[in-house]
C-alpha cells in the first residue's frame, strides 16, 4: 500500500495501551503520515480503551466469551474492524491469535510486536526464555502477522543487551522501551512510503509492476 493521505490505523489492545499511546502521540504530527481511526479490545474496562476515549476515538469490544466458537469470534472481530476500513491494523498488546477469517480479509496488513529477536523464543514468555537460555543479546521484533505464533515476515528488529543482574521484569521493561520506538518508527514509514510483503521479506516502498 502507498497513499498520499494519512493511513488509517486500527489499533487492537488487551491491556494498558502503552504502545497505543506512543502511536497516538506520533500521530499528532501531520508529517507522521498516519492517523488512528479506532481502537478495539477483547475485554471491557482496560486502560487502552480509556486512552482512546480520552483522545476522542471510537472504540469497540469483541469478547471471546460472547461467541460459541473462536471462529465466530474471529469473524465478529473482522466485521468490527471492517467498519473503519483500515490501511494497517496494529496488534498492540492484543493477547489473542487471529483466525482464518480475519487473516483472509486483512492478511499482509496486520502487524504485531514480539519481545524477542525472532525466530528465537516465540510465544508468551520471550524475555524469560531468553534469560533462562543465557543469551547476551535479545530484543524486540515487529512482524506481519501470519497464521503461526510470532512467525510472520519481519519488518524490523531492535537489539537489547542482557545485563548480568537482569530479572525477567527489568529485561522486559528495556525490551518494551525498544519495542515502542521501533513500532512508531516502522508504522510511520509503512504509512508514508507504503510496504510490500514478498515471501518472508518486507520492504518499504510502492509495489512496482
Amino acid at each position: 500500500m502507498s497513499r498520499t493521505e494519512p493511513a488509517a490505523l486500527v489499533v487492537l489492545v488487551s491491556g494498558s495501551g502503552t504502545n497505543l499511546q506512543a502511536l497516538l502521540d506520533a500521530c499528532t504530527d501531520p508529517a507522521y503520515g498516519a492517523q488512528v481511526v479506532a481502537v478495539g479490545a477483547d475485554r471491557d474496562g482496560v486502560e487502552g480503551l480509556a486512552r482512546a476515549e480520552r483522545a476522542g476515538l471510537p472504540t469497540f469490544v469483541v469478547r471471546v466469551k460472547d461467541y460459541e466458537t473462536r471462529e465466530e469470534w474471529d469473524a465478529a472481530l473482522a466485521g468490527a474492524v471492517a467498519a473503519y476500513d483500515p490501511d494497517i491494523i496494529v496488534s498492540a498488546g492484543f493477547m489473542k491469535l487471529f483466525g482464518s477469517t480475519f487473516l483472509a480479509l486483512y492478511g499482509g496488513k496486520v502487524v504485531n510486536t514480539h519481545p524477542a529477536l525472532s525466530p528465537s523464543f516465540p510465544g508468551m514468555t520471550g524475555p524469560a526464555d531468553a534469560l533462562a537460555y543465557g543469551v547476551k543479546v535479545t530484543g524486540a521484533t515487529l512482524f506481519v502477522v501470519d497464521p503461526g505464533v510470532d512467525t510472520g515476515p519481519i519488518i524490523d528488529q531492535r537489539a537489547v543487551g542482557v545485563l548480568d543482574g537482569d530479572t525477567v521484569e527489568t529485561l522486559h521493561e528495556r525490551i518494551k522501551g525498544a519495542e515502542r520506538g521501533m513500532l512508531v518508527e516502522a508504522v510511520g514509514r509503512m504509512a508514508r512510503e507504503g510496504f510490500v510483503v514478498e515471501g518472508r521479506r518486507v520492504r518499504f516502498g510502492k509495489l512496482v509492476d
